[in-house]
């Protein structure tokens, strides 16, 4: 997801009536101001200059601080014209309940000025302050500011508070703290396994079914879509629905196939072309998640659902979780998956590294990448996605050797194959969600 601390605020519901934001030496730990909306609060109107404890008036409420000021600084890490800067075990705290609860926080954070890296935790309560329970992992703030996404999501009333625990002399700098109003579960409705969009989560690379755009070629089949490019003779990313509506008792029919469905005039890899190269002809969608007829599965063995991919890449950890996605989509799950290439230069089973085969025509990826999203049985896919849904992406060396069987080694995050890819996953999901699920790593079972 692109510039994500910018459109999430976008879609944030602001506070327009700001309150007198003068700073107060009382310190009140037990006054409270119900809110029953989300809120962005930039800490820009407050005023508090020194660390002595203390609260700072903000657009929803007030906010108790500990061993904290409101930096201003050309040191100080800032969305805007101040931030809340916390030293040794400051604390920055709500003294108000959101009525509505919370379903997600956006926090902006960074180190102040040359400051070593810092750790902070978050915590919520449910009960005015009088209890509090840790939310999440601990996060390392670094020089660079940065944003995180944190799923909270609890209802009724909550409070938060931010904990500087790392024990150090750094100093950490907090802004643009973004909440959204916590949302119920969406009924899931009739459970029967189903066909749905191959696409619904969204197009990563915007491509379109137009020729003169050769490299970002948009094609929909009905068991997969994808984005072709005619100057690497593979797919950019091939993005497809699973579950058990799509898989019976067809044989694999090994129908490998060059794609005559491409423009007229452009170079249509044959299903001969890796031949003798060293690599696999790699599914993208792979044939076992197109079963339930022929047609269908001899769809996946177009050369346009290739890559070239390094036997044991392909035979071990990729295979093995392709074996593991049907199993979640056996056991009552739906998932919508998307598969790609990324990079130049793989090493196949001749060794060394190859960058091209057939005469530079079809370009040999350095990586192989995938990401997974996971959502029980059910209609209104899209509107189901919440902060906790699994959501699994791999990183993978596209070589023959040094790699392990176990694809839960080559875990990332969505952010970071964007980072690589420079698409944009799972753009159908509302902002504040894709924030949590392309943050995380995925840490659940693998078989």
């Amino acid at each position: 997801m692109w510039k994500k601390i910018i459109a999430g605020s976008a879609l944030l519901l602001f506070i327009s009536v700001v309150q007198n934001n003068l700073f107060s030496q009382e310190v009140s730990v037990n006054k409270t101001v119900t809110r029953a909306t989300a809120v962005s609060e930039s800490f820009d109107s407050g005023v508090k200059n020194y660390y002595a404890a203390g609260t700072i008036a903000g657009t929803a409420g007030s906010w108790y601080v500990e061993e904290g000021l409101l930096g201003y600084s050309p040191r100080d890490q800032k969305v805007g014209a101040k931030a809340v800067r916390l030293r040794d075990a400051g604390i920055l705290r709500m003294a108000f309940d959101f009525a509505d609860g919370i379903d997600v926080v956006t926090i902006s954070h960074g180190a102040f000025g040359t400051d070593a890296a810092g750790k902070w935790e978050l915590y919520s309560s449910i009960n005015a302050g009088a209890d509090w329970v840790k939310v999440g992992s601990t996060i390392t703030t670094t020089a660079i500011m940065g944003s995180s996404a944190i799923s909270v999501n609890i209802a009724g009333n909550v409070r938060l508070e931010i904990r500087k625990v790392d024990g150090t002399e750094s100093r950490i700098d907090f802004d643009e703290i973004s909440v959204t109003s916590y949302v119920p579960p969406v009924d899931p409705g009739d459970t029967t396994p189903s066909r749905e969009d191959n696409m619904a989560l969204g197009n990563p690379s915007g491509a379109a079914h137009d020729e003169t755009i050769p490299n970002n070629y948009l094609m929909v089949k009905n068991e997969y879509a994808l984005s072709y490019n005619r100057d690497k003779g593979t797919a950019n990313w091939t993005s497809w629905h699973l579950s058990s509506a799509w898989v019976g008792a067809t044989d694999r029919t090994d129908k490998f196939t060059g794609d005559l469905t491409l423009p007229t005039g452009w170079f249509v890899v044959g299903d001969g072309d890796y031949s003798g190269s060293g690599f696999d002809r790699g599914h993208l969608c792979p044939s076992g998640d197109r079963t339930f007829s022929i047609p269908e599965n001899e769809s996946t063995f177009l050369m346009t659902n290739m890559m070239p991919q390094a036997p044991y890449n392909n035979q071990q950890p990729w295979r093995l979780l392709e074996d593991y996605c049907r199993t979640l989509a056996s056991a009552g799950n739906e998932l919508y998956i998307i598969a790609g290439p990324a990079g130049q230069g793989g090493i196949g089973s001749n060794g060394g590294i190859t960058n091209t085969l057939v005469g530079g025509k079809v370009v040999v990826p350095a990586y192989t990448w995938k990401i997974i999203l996971v959502i029980p049985n059910g209609q209104n896919d899209v509107a189901r996605i919440r902060p906790n849904t699994r959501v699994i992406a791999i990183w993978m060396p596209n070589t023959h050797t040094g790699l392990t069987t176990a694809w839960g080694n080559w875990r990332t995050s969505v952010d970071f194959i964007e980072s690589q890819t420079g698409f944009d996953f799972l753009s159908e999901v509302p902002v504040a969600v894709q924030a949590v699920i392309e943050a995380a790593v995925d840490n659940g079972a693998v078989k």
